[in-house]
């Protein structure tokens, strides 16, 4: 549960792809609310299931909607080489495979975010990883050391391409590979670096009338991009960067054009344990990111840069609070709004309960 209304400078500063409770008369908002319904079906299969109960639609909210419905397949008894197919996330970035319960910051970066807003979609994916790394994935997010969970060493797969909850619209298959490595040093640091990259076409289907584009509004839809992180023991570390191409407003010709896009974040933190399961972790992030916003109205044209400052205070394993300020300049342009830079900060509180 969030306020985003404790403090606001500029109440047209707002990010559609971020938390939509940021904004003039928004006070207590529930972000999420989601129960996974998981199990075993033989020692080689495995269901994952997650609705979100929390969804919003309009001015509505609180509607249920799927996030996650897959299921994996195993070809060996260590589970080391998984097939999983069904809607689940797309592994590109760490950040994207980080549950929101274990990241930091409030919300994703625009930058990474873009590629792939609620980071899931319907496909098929093969993942690899030796069972002492997979034991390692799994430690580094039991240990609360913010870590990403099991998306593999090695992983590679398919799918539509629309972005989660969408009908495909075109015959084109999106293609993704990732490598992501935790390394640990003899020191006991752990350091995971990777990298990861995905192609294939999308279709703008938000569109103002008169806007004009490529033939059937159908772009390229390509990144590139590198990862690391240095996990908070107590110090930390994180940074992504990515590169590629999308579809783009451009306001002075009313046509959505193929543009390079670029951006990325580092994220600054110390974890510090206290007596009777308190963890309190400071943490400073930046972020910036050029590019086109191909899920929203236009391909909205977007310059971001933005800094945000919290503290994530954590109880005990279930209960967690982080009061986070945030600043920063932000430029989207579509048809409707050609003109439209916000300046603007706000002091955020997000109440969360894990289970």
């Amino acid at each position: 549960m969030r306020d985003n209304g404790i403090f606001a400078s500029n109440d047209d500063y707002r990010c559609e792809q971020c938390d939509k409770s940021i904004g003039p008369n928004n006070n207590l908002f529930m972000r999420r609310a989601r129960l996974v319904i998981s199990g075993n079906v033989s020692d080689h299969v495995a269901v994952y299931i997650q609705p979100d109960f929390a969804s919003a639609s309009g001015t509505g909210l609180h509607f249920a909607q799927l996030r996650d419905a897959y299921f994996d397949l195993s070809f060996d008894k260590k589970k080391e080489h998984r097939i999983r197919a069904g809607q689940s996330k797309i592994p590109f970035g760490f950040e994207e495979m980080q549950s929101s319960q274990n990241r930091l910051d409030l919300d994703r970066t625009d930058a990474l975010n873009s590629a792939f807003p609620n980071e899931r979609d319907i496909g098929v994916f093969y993942y690899w990883a030796p069972a002492r790394i997979r034991t390692r994935f799994s430690d580094l997010v039991s240990r609360g050391l913010k870590g990403s969970g099991d998306y593999g060493v090695v992983a590679a797969g398919l799918f539509n391409g629309q972005l989660v909850n969408a009908s495909e619209s075109n015959n084109d298959l999106h293609y993704v590979a990732r490598y992501s490595y935790p390394f640990q040093l003899r020191n006991g640091q752990f350091i995971e670096a990777g990298i990861q990259a995905y192609t294939g076409k999308y279709d703008v289907l938000s569109r103002t009338p008169g806007v004009k584009g490529l033939p059937d509004f159908r772009y390229d839809d390509r990144r590139v991009a590198a990862s690391l992180i240095v996990y908070p023991q107590p110090f930390g570390f994180q940074t992504e960067y990515n590169w590629g191409t999308g579809p783009r407003y451009n306001p002075a010709t009313k046509f959505i054009d193929q543009k390079a896009l670029n951006g990325g974040y580092a994220t600054v933190s110390y974890m510090r344990h206290f007596p009777h399961g308190v963890v309190v972790t400071p943490f400073l992030r930046f972020q910036y990111y050029s590019g086109g916003k191909k899920q929203e109205l236009d391909a909205r044209k977007a310059l971001v840069r933005e800094a945000d400052l919290g503290i994530e205070a954590q109880f005990g394993k279930y209960i967690e609070v982080t009061p986070q300020y945030q600043k920063g300049d932000r430029t989207s342009e579509d048809a409707l709004d050609p003109v439209n830079r916000q300046k603007g900060s706000l002091l955020r509180v997000q109440l969360q309960f894990n289970y």
